[in-house]
């Protein structure tokens, strides 16, 4: 076995996760396609992110990603740290804060385990989330939704964690919310730097907040209504989305008043491919990996699909899934696609 494989516990001021090193990042998203992570880290718990995040220079590029179900990490890889936290960021229970029944869950529980969870406990308002192929982190991150409903719709406070690994409770009131977009609202500062900030560090690095877990405020229901809400649901999704193949779920945001997959198969493009990646027959909105894509080949449809549809519809579409890393070789580089550059969730 290669030893760079080999997971190893870090032995420096209370650090317990796993760091593994030269990672191949298609073994973490659900595209099964793209380069190596530099590093990825899977923490204990969160006072062990916390003190992981701590330990990192001021300079470390930093990405955090649940199930990787809404990323693409190009076929050259991705430099720094990936921390992920599907199944380590795992809390998951029913408490009670003023009487309101809150549901909390931590950022890397699975949409759909929250929308059971609820289920047991006799509360509606969740279903969808049973229909969100990503973490809890990713969900908050991006405000995610299906069949009429969007995380933020439930979401009564959450957590975040920084770079120096501390915690704050927000409330929605904090971000600016919208159709697949969160953003924290600017903050006034009373200082310079943030308490306990490292020195000659910029600015931004000091900026870097990510959603650790989140309250979920859902009214009572009949348990047996609920579940057969979520059946219907999942029924729904396995009729209409090609499951069979791997994909990162919508590629593009629906532009207001319309479809985004409708406009791709108005312009005759399902089925399209280049490489191994193809517009999937059966929903038009999304790329599935037929067998051995590369990163590059599934950003060149996604760039192809764009620039057909804006020169045929004159709709602009915005992508939704996060590219990050470098490619193979620079000149096959999409210019023209644009990419978030913020080191958000990944699912």
């Amino acid at each position: 076995m290669d030893m760079s494989e080999i997971n190893f516990s870090l032995d420096y001021a209370g650090v317990r996760g796993e760091l593994r090193h030269d990672q191949p990042m298609k073994n973490y998203t659900s595209w099964r396609a793209g380069g190596s992570a530099e590093r990825i880290y899977l923490p204990a718990d969160l006072p062990d992110l916390a003190a992981f995040l701590r330990g990192l220079p001021w300079n470390e590029p930093v990405y955090v990603m649940g199930l990787g179900s809404n990323l693409l990490v190009r076929d050259g890889g991705v430099r720094g740290s990936v921390v992920v936290l599907h199944a380590r960021l795992n809390g998951l229970q029913l408490e009670s804060d003023m009487g309101q029944m809150l549901i909390y869950a931590g950022a890397g529980v699975a949409c759909a385990k929250v929308a059971r969870f609820a289920a047991l406990q006799g509360l509606g308002g969740a279903e969808f989330l049973a229909g969100i192929p990503g973490t809890v982190g990713g969900a908050l991150a991006m405000n995610a939704g299906c069949y009429g409903t969007e995380t933020w719709d439930i979401v009564s406070s959450v957590q975040t964690i920084d770079r120096l690994g501390i915690l704050r409770r927000r409330p929605p009131g904090n971000y600016e919310i919208g159709y697949r977009h969160v953003a924290l609202k600017a903050e006034k500062s009373s200082g310079s730097q943030k308490m306990g900030a490292r020195e000659n560090a910029p600015d931004d690095s000091l900026t870097d907040e990510w959603f650790s877990g989140a309250w979920f405020a859902l009214p009572r229901d009949h348990a047996a209504a609920v579940r057969q809400k979520i059946k219907e649901l999942l029924a729904r999704r396995i009729h209409t989305q090609p499951l069979n193949l791997p994909n990162a779920g919508s590629v593009f945001r629906n532009p207001e008043n319309d479809k985004a997959a409708r406009l791709i198969e108005s312009c005759g493009l399902k089925e399209f491919r280049i490489g191994g990646a193809m517009v999937s027959p059966r929903h038009a909105n999304f790329i599935v990996n037929t067998g051995g894509a590369t990163a590059s080949d599934i950003e060149a449809v996604i760039a192809a699909v764009r620039e057909t549809v804006k020169k045929q519809t004159g709709v602009e579409l915005k992508q939704e899934v996060r590219i990050i890393g470098t490619p193979a070789r620079p000149e096959l580089h999409v210019s023209r696609t644009a990419y978030r550059k913020d080191g958000g969730y990944g699912g």
